[in-house]
């Protein structure tokens, strides 16, 4: 049996260390082999994809955009077309149209924005005020896909609904179809925590830093059959 293989995409700005980490303990003992890449044949190899992120949106897509002539791009593009893609943080963001940090054009894999908290003199319901990047843990609401015929996404399986998940974000995904919001968090506001269309999912909190419930998520991941 051929080497079934999770390609994580390394364009420079990806927490690619503790994103490899989890994942491959999310794979152990399925024959799962993880491989960290910036090469785009890897990519086009692979049977699932990891599109990590952090920092800056506009510096991850011109990172993205640049390496390897634009190759890696267009492997990632490639990927989200055939294949099972799991985006993590600044890598869900990017799969936006666009986002307001810096102006920035995104891959414009599932239609809508991302848009920056805007939270200034509100306070929470403890008193103490709103803080932006909102940073640590929150609930995570799911909601049926619209890429499951309406049910709960299948990366969801076997977690508490209601679970709590790691944050570090300024800017919140704003889908311009709200079927594609497979997951939804409060601060401040409802926001977008997990987006989901045909063969990807992605999230905007960290799975790799949250704990059980999230190497659930990259353990769902890998067995989903979209």
């Amino acid at each position: 049996m051929s080497v079934q293989t999770v390609a994580v995409v390394d364009y420079g700005m990806g927490n690619l260390r503790s994103v490899s980490q989890a994942v491959q303990a999310a794979a152990a003992g399925t024959g799962w082999q993880v491989v960290v890449t910036s090469r785009p044949e890897v990519v086009r190899a692979a049977q699932r994809v990891v599109l990590p992120g952090q920092g800056a949106m506009r510096d991850c897509m011109r990172e993205l955009r640049e390496a390897n002539g634009g190759a890696l791009q267009t492997a990632v593009l490639e990927a989200a077309a055939s294949k099972p893609l799991f985006g993590v943080c600044v890598g869900m963001q990017m799969l936006l149209d666009h986002s307001e940090e810096q102006d920035t054009p995104g891959l414009g894999l599932i239609s809508g924005r991302c848009r920056r908290f805007r939270l200034d003199g509100r306070t929470q319901p403890d008193g103490s005020r709103y803080k932006v990047p909102q940073m640590g843990w929150n609930q995570v609401w799911r909601k049926p896909s619209a890429a499951e015929g309406a049910k709960e996404h299948p990366v969801w399986a076997g977690v508490p609904d209601g679970s709590y998940y790691y944050f570090v974000h300024s800017y919140y995904a704003q889908p311009s179809d709200a079927r594609h919001s497979a997951g939804e968090t409060d601060y401040g506001e409802r926001f977008t925590a997990a987006l989901a269309r045909d063969n990807i999912f992605a999230t905007q909190f960290h799975p790799e830093k949250s704990a059980a419930h999230g190497l659930a998520l990259y353990r769902n991941f890998l067995a989903w059959k979209p």
